[in-house]
């Protein structure tokens, strides 16, 4: 049995930063993420003035429940859509301040109109640079009243979780009618974190009732990600091999987890525990039918590993990864294809035909997912290289260190 260590998750990162920043009091973060990601979420912060201490282990965020020390600021969001997202939503509350934030160029290519028309209707004198509902943008802070919302989220749940995360610092707080939700479960990591900040959230069906009153600070564990574990989970189904990753069990927060399922539907064997879940190989991967809307973030984990099952893989109802940092759906179906392997598309959905995969080089997009997914389809087809192997800074600088251990690892037994 391989044990690895996973780092922090990049998403609750990003939501316990946007908390600590607006609690009263210092919030002490224990193992949160360092990446591109997550260090340009933390020196926005910085550049709005407010105190981040980050040690090797633990970071701590001095809070402002009123807001952003500096009354103005330019931020530059990096690659980063939490960062590029929640943060223009933080400084709106703010009583006064003019704050402008860019991005990069594939971060600028990325949606936020349906979050900026809400902002602007809560009353946000919120400005856009160029194309409307996308960076850059200006915000000229003077306090938000609160009050209805009707949000379609269909397309990112960042756009959701933003504005539950503002609605307490709203002089009446929000209630949010959703018409539309994708990722749900990564909506409930928001409602479970904003708890631990001593803020409760009532939900009833798609309505949701913030009440105004700010957040307490406290000390947050961030747990493993399980996006990042999803490929070393797929990687002990696909070479026959048992992997278990420790700090995700029953309680993990993170919706992705469920990946195991898809994995055990495949014909692993799979144990979830208090505090760990392993993955064991039954030498076997069945062709399933998948709904994916919720872990859509573990697609390309699964279409990677697709033309080594005994049967056909269709992955449904997966139309927002055209809109992540590449259009993953037909990201996927490009290297497949350059691979030899049969493969159809549509608008939400994939469907992968078996084969024996030929070695090539993967066009990653300048996404982090797609080298990280056909990493896992490299332990059985040796030879894959890419394009741009770097950037899976963005969420784990060291993954290639680690997975070639890992490799190694499953070479010697």
């Amino acid at each position: 049995m391989t044990v690895i260590d996973i780092p922090g998750s990049k998403s609750v990162t990003a939501r316990a930063l946007f908390l600590a920043a607006v609690a009263d009091g210092t919030t002490t973060l224990l193992r949160p993420l360092r990446s591109d990601d997550t260090e340009g979420f933390a020196e926005g912060l910085k550049s709005l003035g407010y105190a981040v201490e980050q040690e090797a282990d633990r970071w701590r965020v001095q809070g402002r429940p009123a807001g952003p020390a500096a009354a103005d600021a330019d931020v530059y969001c990096r690659d980063g859509a939490t960062t590029a997202r929640f943060l223009p939503t933080l400084v709106a509350a703010a009583a006064s301040g003019t704050y402008r934030f860019d991005a990069s160029a594939q971060m600028r290519r990325r949606p936020l109109a349906p979050l900026t028309r809400a902002l602007t209707a809560l009353g946000v004198d919120l400005r856009h640079g160029g194309a409307e509902g996308h960076h850059p943008l200006t915000v000229r802070a003077a306090g938000i009243e609160g009050g209805d919302l009707t949000l379609d989220a269909g397309e990112s749940s960042q756009y959701l979780t933003a504005l539950l995360m503002l609605g307490p610092l709203t002089a009446k707080g929000l209630r949010i009618e959703v018409t539309e939700l994708v990722s749900a479960p990564y909506v409930e990591i928001t409602l479970a974190m904003m708890r631990d900040f001593d803020m409760e959230v009532l939900r009833e069906g798609n309505t949701f009732t913030v009440p105004p009153g700010g957040y307490r600070a406290t000390a947050y564990a961030v747990e493993p990600d399980a996006s990042t574990a999803s490929y070393f989970f797929a990687a002990a189904a696909l070479t026959g091999r048992e992997v278990t990753v420790p700090g995700l069990g029953i309680g993990a927060l993170q919706g992705d987890l469920r990946f195991v399922d898809v994995l055990r539907d495949m014909g692993a064997e799979v144990s979830v525990g208090a505090d760990a879940t392993t993955v064991r190989s039954t030498g076997r991967l069945r062709g399933i039918t998948v709904n994916m809307r919720d872990i859509s973030d573990t697609m390309p984990t699964l279409a990677a590993i697709a033309p080594y099952a005994d049967g056909p893989v269709r992955i449904e109802d997966v139309a927002n990864t055209r809109v992540k940092e590449c259009d993953r759906l037909e990201a996927c179906a490009e290297n497949l294809r350059a691979m030899g392997i049969t493969v159809h598309t549509g608008p939400d959905w994939i469907e992968i035909h078996p084969g024996t995969p030929k070695p090539t080089e993967i066009a990653t997009h300048g996404d982090h997912r797609i080298v990280m997914s056909f990493a896992v389809a490299g332990l059985r087809t040796p030879g894959l290289t890419y394009d741009d192997p770097g950037c899976v800074r963005k969420t784990f600088p060291r993954f290639h260190e680690v997975f070639a251990d890992f490799a190694h690892g499953l070479e010697g037994r």
